[in-house]
This record gives structure tokens, sequence and C-alpha cells, in this order.
């Protein structure tokens, strides 16, 4: 099972690639295919998972079943440290070193494509239409990654917390609306059984910011960029339906709903009485269970206007535009989309199978299973971070507002200066054309 450190880190990378690999030269290497005397083409494979033994060990099993179903390829597997794996694949990109093979978290696809660093997946069409849509990473109309799992935001609380304040179960028909989550707030407020009635996870870093707060954002109506085209946010994240989002969101800590920075580990404050409703990942769901049993309820998110929205995509693999032997990275690529390697690696990172055949696969993710709710909060609420190279540069700027209004920023004078950067930054690259 994949720790809450270890899917946070993993989070934290997904704006840290920089805009100027653009700047660097796009060429051929060798060094990632060597063919042998005897006709064995070796495919160097990179993963972050050197510090996730079980996930580490699912992709290894489908390198040995794939290296072991034919003999004209073998994928040999690197993995590194989640601290240096970024650094360390910024490094070969610059010196046009990049493995044939590498995983990378959703949102920096379109910027790795757009750099000149990822080769589409060319031939996968039919195979990745069964899969879910916020597992692929695309750019341009090509799909460039898939990820065999995503995860799901949810409100957890417990049964008997809302039975107590009188509120009502939500449901994915009926989830709750805004009117309806403030009052629960306030009447468990009020009634001073816990320190907080609602923690939203403000002590987690890097791109848990826009991958959780951003989803609120839309809720009300507004975005992170207008996805037309995706050259401005003027109006997007700074018209009403923003201001909307900066009003309600700031009103979370001034109410006092929520903390204005929650303890080092909120799933375990939760556990431990200090707040009624917790907003996090699927990824609770192991430990809230054992903790609280048939009590624990994984809920959907609230209806702010729009509808409820939950971040999607996480860690995808791709082929690198430089491996000397594409054709036989795409075979590996093919052969480990089959929806048993997709069921093995969700079912060791206890995340959401990417496809409906693998989940079937996996006990609890069944049609009816105890995170089957899960699924279908990936495939009916999820909202992908925007679609454009200019994602990191939009993280960081979204990340930076976010904070500023949490700690009290005129909510317009702070909107509408993430717009001039983010705007700046996507004229400045010529809108990633």
């Amino acid at each position: 099972m994949i720790t809450l450190k270890t899917r946070l880190a993993a989070l934290a990378l997904a704006a840290a690639l920089p805009l100027t690999l653009a700047a660097c030269s796009k060429g051929g290497s060798s060094s990632n295919a060597d063919t042998t005397p005897g006709g064995t083409t070796t495919l160097t494979m990179w993963t972050h998972n050197a510090g996730n033994k079980t996930e580490l060990a699912a992709v290894q099993q489908i390198v040995t079943d794939y290296n072991a179903s034919q003999t004209k390829y073998k994928v040999d597997v690197q993995a590194f440290p989640q601290d240096s794996y970024n650094q360390s694949v910024v490094a070969a990109a610059a010196a046009k070193k990049l493995p044939c093979i590498l995983d990378i978290d959703g949102p920096n696809v379109p910027n790795w494509a757009w750099a000149g660093y990822l080769a589409p997946l060319e031939g996968m069409d039919d195979t990745l239409s069964k899969f879910l849509p916020t597992v692929l990473g695309k750019w341009n109309n090509k799909t460039y990654s898939f990820g065999y799992y995503d995860v799901a935001l949810t409100m957890v609380t417990r049964k008997s917390v809302l039975k107590e304040y009188g509120v009502r179960v939500p449901t994915m028909e009926k989830p709750w609306s805004n009117d309806e989550f403030t009052a629960a707030l306030k009447k468990i407020r009020d009634s001073g059984d816990f320190d907080y009635p609602l923690d939203i996870a403000t002590s987690f870093t890097g791109e848990w910011w826009p991958y959780a707060y951003s989803p609120f954002l839309q809720s009300f109506g507004g975005d992170l960029i207008n996805r037309t085209d995706y050259k401005s946010a003027q109006g997007a994240l700074n018209g009403p339906e923003a201001l909307a989002w900066a009003t309600w969101f700031r009103s979370l800590i001034t109410e006092k709903y929520a903390p204005l920075k929650s303890g080092a580990d909120p799933a375990k404050d939760f556990m431990n009485g200090k707040t009624a409703i917790l907003y996090n990942g699927s990824w609770t769901a192991v430990d809230t269970r054992k903790k609280f049993g048939d009590d624990i309820l994984f809920l959907p998110s609230v209806d702010l206007g729009k509808g409820p929205k939950i971040g999607g995509g996480s860690w995808q693999w791709g082929v690198s535009q430089n491996c000397s032997s594409p054709e036989g990275a795409l075979d590996y690529m093919k052969f480990s989309a089959q929806d048993k390697y997709v069921a093995g690696v969700a079912k060791a990172t206890t995340n959401i199978p990417a496809t409906d055949a693998a989940a079937a696969m996996v006990p609890g993710f069944e049609v009816g299973g105890e995170n089957d709710m899960f699924r279908q909060y990936a495939k009916a609420n999820a909202v992908l971070r925007p679609v454009t190279p200019g994602y990191p540069f939009i993280a960081t700027e979204f990340t930076k507002v976010a904070q500023d209004i949490l700690n009290g920023a005129d909510p317009k004078a702070a909107l509408d200066t993430a717009v001039k950067n983010i705007d700046a930054n996507q004229e400045s690259n010529n809108f990633f054309q």
C-alpha cells in the first residue's frame, strides 16, 4: 500500500517540470535501447517507485511477463527514489539521454509533449478507449501516455456524526448544496464537539493545492484558464464565479469551519475526533475503515453551483521521443495495457482501476463493491487540470493565490494578479503552439 506521504510527494512533482525543457535541443540517443549480438534489444525504463515496494513489484511483474513473452525486446527497469526522480528526468532531458519508457505525473504530459520529449502512442486508440479519460495524457488531439489507476477526492465522515446533528447523507444524485453544506458546518461548529467541523488539508503542499481546491472553483463555475483555446485566464480565474469561490473559500477560515493550517496528518486528526468531516482522497479509505468500520462514509464533493467537481489524473506511462527503438517501446506499452496488469497495479496501490474489466478483478472495486463509489466519482465528477504545456506555471500561480486568499488577501486584486501572470506566460510562449 502506498502511504499518504508518498502520494503527496507524487502530487508535488506535477508542477515541478520547468518550461525551460523546451529550450533543450531535441535529438536521438542510443543509450536507451541497446541491441545484443544475439538480436535482443534492451529498452530502458525509468520509474519514480524506488520507495514504493508494492507498486514497483506490480510494475516489475508486467516487465517480467513481457520479457518472458518474446525474445526480440527486453525491458530493463531502473527505479529512482521519489525525491530525486524529477531532477534525474530533467537532467536526462537536457542531455538527450531520456530512457525509452518512463512514468510521469499526468498534468505534466502536455508540457513534455510540447517540449518534444514524448512520442504519441500510435495504434492504441481502441485499447485506450476503454480507459478512464482522466488516466490518459493528451495534447493536440494525440495521446501520449496512460495510467493504470486514478484516485478520487471525497468528503469523509461518519454516519453517527451526521445522524447526531441531523445532517442528510448526500448521494451522487443529490449531493450537498452550498447552503446545505454551510448549514451543516455551522451546526457542527456551534456544538463545540470538535476543534473544527471540517478539515480541507491545508497543510499539504505542492500540487495538492490545484488538485484539491481548483475543483471548488470549477464547481462555482470558474476555472484556472479558459479552456476553449487555453490562451487566457481572464474571466475564468477572476470573473464573478471566481470571486464567489474566493469569498467562500476564505469564509471557511473566518467562520472557523476549518483551520487555516491543518495538522501534519489531517486523516489522523479526523480519526482522533478533532474534526467531523475530512476533505481528502480515496487513499484514506484503508485506515479510516480500520478505525470506524461500517460507520465510515465516503461522500461526493459539494455542489457549489455547477455540480460536484474533483481533480482527475495521476501517474502515467509514456515513450520518449528520442527512444532509438520506438517500435519496441510501443510493443511493451500495448502489452502492459492488458486489463490483468491494470488490475494488478491498481490492487497493489489500492487505487481506482482504469478500466471496467480491471475493476471487476479487484475486490472492492467491482460494481457494488465497497470502493465502487470512488470509481463512480471519478467517472462522473473528475476534471482534468488544464491540458496546456503552461500548466506547471498555472499550478504555481493558483497555489499562491489560493494561499493568499486564505490568509486574507483582497480576492479581486489577488485573482487579477494571477490572471495577469498566467496570461503573460502563455503569451510569452506563443500560447504553446
